[in-house]
């Protein structure tokens, strides 16, 4: 119960409550009772008593339950990352985070490393969940506390006390020669024919493959450029298309050559869609004209849905299955596997940084390895 007390003012009683409010700073609340000093001290004291007891002090924002917490500093990011991003946190902390720490009742101001220790613990042996997605969960909380402690709600981040599991690389499929000219034959004519090829030719991101534009190619001077991206998700439970005019990183933007090949591949798609337009008229969509991608009644392709059709085509085909985006790992080991530098292949790929192609690649690059191996038969050591 508030600490208050009687106030004469102008002849009449007022009470006056002391509390702290939601940031521990001290406040007073005023209330008229409209009773004249004379004869209604009594009454008055008795409405004290009312007021003191149903006042309601809002809760400091550190004794608020960590779940709650956790979605506040979601909206409060919300402005400040890519669309995709926040997706891919208010999954982790609406569906998962939130429901088990709200279940166990944890206040923010209370919540301590063994709390999110167990969390960690009963989402990788209780819910099968790999210890990538928990090092995500793990990023959302420690994020999270650290704008606790930097806005002194709290004193110190208990996420910085956990061990989290370790990472598991992951090592990326990928076909042989032989694989890969057997299933451009076998797509060949079908829809995902185009996003096939780019990806294992050019090791293009599905993104890049549906935000390519005919406005990239350059037929003149044979180049693709790649500045355009279409991605999508789950954004407050409906299916969201995020449309960007640059690519994931300024090393992704990037010019590729337009090989013989692909040249007269994209003239002939070209051509296909105009015929298209032509007959179906009206009933053709003129929303996506400047796509590459884009079925026959010229509605762009949804990037979920050329993995899902590449999933059933290499079913359908008795095809070794790997993901759509283990076609851009293909592309790699083909480019190793003609003695294409690192280096070469990540200005290829569009890596951000020369370790990225170097850790996700260097288990392919055989032959430098066999060139040490080599170096040291030479070096006079016996082993028979």
């Amino acid at each position: 119960m508030v600490a208050g007390r009687l106030q004469e003012k102008k002849g009449h009683f007022y009470i006056v409550l002391s509390f702290k409010d939601e940031n521990n700073k001290k406040k007073t609340k005023w209330i008229s009772t409209s009773l004249p000093v004379k004869g209604n001290k009594k009454k008055a004291e008795a409405m004290l008593l009312e007021a003191r007891q149903n006042f309601e002090v809002a809760p400091r924002v550190s004794d608020i339950p960590f779940s709650q917490f956790m979605k506040k500093w979601l909206e409060m990011i919300k402005p400040s990352i890519e669309l995709g991003t926040y997706s891919g946190y208010a999954q982790n902390i609406n569906s998962v985070i939130c429901p088990y720490f709200e279940e166990r009742n944890i206040l923010l101001n209370n919540i301590q490393a063994s709390h999110i220790q167990y969390f960690y613990t009963h989402c990788m042996n209780e819910r099968g969940v790999s210890a990538n997605t928990v090092i995500h969960y793990h990023a959302n909380i420690r994020k999270a506390l650290k704008h606790a402690v930097n806005t002194d709600l709290i004193l110190i981040n208990p996420a910085d006390k956990v061990e989290r599991p370790k990472i598991k690389k992951h090592v990326g499929k990928f076909y042989d020669i032989d694989e890969v000219n057997n299933l451009f034959s076998i797509v060949k004519g079908l829809k995902i024919e185009i996003p096939v090829m780019l990806a294992a030719f050019y090791g293009l991101r599905r993104g890049e493959i549906v935000g390519l534009k005919w406005s990239a190619i350059d037929f003149k001077n044979k180049t693709i450029t790649i500045r355009h991206t279409v991605s999508a998700f789950m954004l407050d439970g409906k299916f969201t298309v995020v449309e960007k005019d640059r690519a994931k990183n300024a090393s992704s933007h990037r010019s590729l050559p337009l090989v013989p090949e692909f040249e007269a591949l994209l003239k002939k798609v070209k051509q296909k869609q105009a015929e298209n337009r032509k007959l179906c008229k009206k009933s053709y969509n003129t929303e996506y004209l400047d796509y590459l991608c884009v079925d026959d009644l010229g509605n762009r392709f949804y990037p979920a849905l050329i993995s899902d059709n590449f999933k059933q085509t290499l079913k359908k085909n008795n095809l070794r299955q790997i993901r759509f985006h283990d076609l851009r790992h293909t592309c790699a080991s083909l480019l190793l596997a003609n003695g294409v530098s690192m280096k070469e292949i990540q200005d290829w790929l569009g890596h951000s940084n020369f370790g990225t192609t170097a850790n996700t690649y260097a288990h392919l690059a055989v032959d430098s390895k066999k060139n040490s191996a080599n170096a040291m038969r030479a070096s006079g050591l016996s082993i028979s």
